[in-house]
């Protein structure tokens, strides 16, 4: 699976963005967007189960002003990112899991393919 994230800039504090992600190649079972600010460790954000497009909601400090979605026709998953602040600052990663588990769980260490990532910087 080839991923390809787009949609990242510059926003000031209380702003939002759509992030894309746009899939190809062989087909996936689940499609995820992560984080990574400089220094700390990669975060979960979202993940969708491709199955029953169910969404789960990672315990990130983003929860609750992100919604994850994903349109099967344009095989592109979206991530609208809103109030922004400047902690959310991070290079966002869509990643996609090639096989087929019943255990997958909404961590890094479950996803086998990854997109280059896309910049998101909130400042003023």
């Amino acid at each position: 699976v080839q991923l390809q994230a787009s949609g990242g800039g510059l926003v000031q504090p209380g702003g939002s963005l759509r992030l894309s992600c746009t899939a190809s190649g062989q087909d996936y079972y689940a499609i995820a967007w992560f984080r990574q600010a400089p220094g700390k460790k990669r975060e979960a954000i979202s993940c969708i189960t491709v199955r029953d497009e169910s969404i789960e909601y990672a315990n990130s400090a983003a929860k609750g002003r992100v919604t994850a979605s994903r349109d099967n026709a344009k095989n592109t998953a979206y991530l609208d990112l809103n109030s922004l602040k400047p902690e959310d600052t991070a290079v966002y990663y869509c990643a996609a899991r090639s096989y087929f588990t019943l255990f997958g769980a909404c961590v890094a260490e479950s996803f086998d393919e990854w997109g280059q990532g896309t910049q998101v910087t909130v400042s003023s």
